[in-house]
């Protein structure tokens, strides 16, 4: 059982993540909510799947990018020896990484999956699973490179938490302050 208030805040926080780590050096993100049935389902599409875990719900994060010359050079560029599915996945793995840093204060006993990936095709089977929230968005970076996001959401229990966008964004601020500084323990 999730709430709406907990669905909005997934929802939130993949937006946030998005635009913090999608878009490269802080370029155009635009996040457009789709249905999962009606989402673009192109030929020759992967996804980067990764999951986020508590006690209380499994969230998986499915981004799903086609390997064409657009994508390439926006993710690629310069670094043309390495593979794209392996950039996607590094940058896939940071907006996760972000995505547990918000989920982190309202449940403190996370765990995230590193990165693998699937074809296409295998976005349907996420149905199967019986989310208790599964929400879809277009997602361009850039200047026309699309992006499919899907998170779904599987509770153990139920979830309900309220994510300020506000706060994030503070966050953000005082994270990008202290960038480059070092920590001891």
């Amino acid at each position: 059982m999730i709430s709406a208030q907990a669905k909005e805040s997934f929802e939130r926080i993949f937006v946030h993540a998005a635009r913090m780590r999608l878009a490269v050096d802080g370029g155009a993100c635009d996040i457009v909510p789709v249905g999962f049935d009606a989402m673009a389902r192109p030929r020759g599409a992967r996804i980067a799947v990764l999951t986020i875990s508590s006690l209380h719900f499994r969230l998986l994060i499915a981004l799903r990018f086609v390997d064409d010359d657009a994508t390439r050079g926006y993710f690629v560029g310069a670094n043309a020896r390495q593979p794209l599915h392996e950039v996607f996945m590094e940058i896939a793995n940071l907006c996760c990484g972000a995505m547990n840093q918000a989920l982190a204060e309202h449940f403190p006993d996370l765990g995230m999956s590193t990165p693998y990936l699937l074809d296409g095709a295998s976005i349907d089977a996420l149905s199967a699973l019986e989310p208790g929230h599964l929400a879809a968005f277009d997602v361009t970076v850039g200047a026309s490179v699309r992006i499919g996001a899907t998170l779904c959401v599987c509770a153990n229990g139920p979830v309900d938490f309220h994510v300020d966008v506000h706060a994030l964004e503070r966050e953000n601020s005082a994270v990008a302050e202290t960038a480059g500084e070092l920590e001891f323990f």
